[in-house]
């Protein structure tokens, strides 16, 4: 049974490729979080303050308010998604090649 490397985490943590990497992420996820919650907060908001236009029929009975709070979700996927190809592209790749590096001893 093959034992797992002995890692230097405060190396790992001094990197400076390691604290690139967190710079890039943490910068990222954070215009994420502030374009998500200005997004989530504009349906109350505009519920309370632009109730004309939130009653507008679009289709039927349904109306601008019903299709803004159902974009909600779509939102919420297309961050989930948007995310997932950036990490997967740009984030895990870096994180695999620092890892690499001190997996070998480095």
């Amino acid at each position: 049974m093959a034992t797992a490397p002995k890692i230097d985490w405060n190396a790992v943590i001094a990197d400076p490729r390691f604290q690139a990497l967190h710079r890039r992420k943490q910068g990222f996820l954070t215009g994420l979080m502030i374009f998500s919650v200005v997004f989530y907060f504009l349906l109350p908001i505009g519920a309370a303050y632009f109730q004309d236009l939130f009653k507008t029929k679009v289709w039927g009975v349904v109306n601008f308010g019903i299709l803004f709070a159902l974009l909600q979700f779509v939102v919420a996927w297309g961050v989930a998604i948007y995310y997932s190809r950036v990490a997967n592209r740009d984030f895990d790749r870096m994180a695999r090649e620092i890892a690499a590096d001190y997996e070998k001893g480095g």
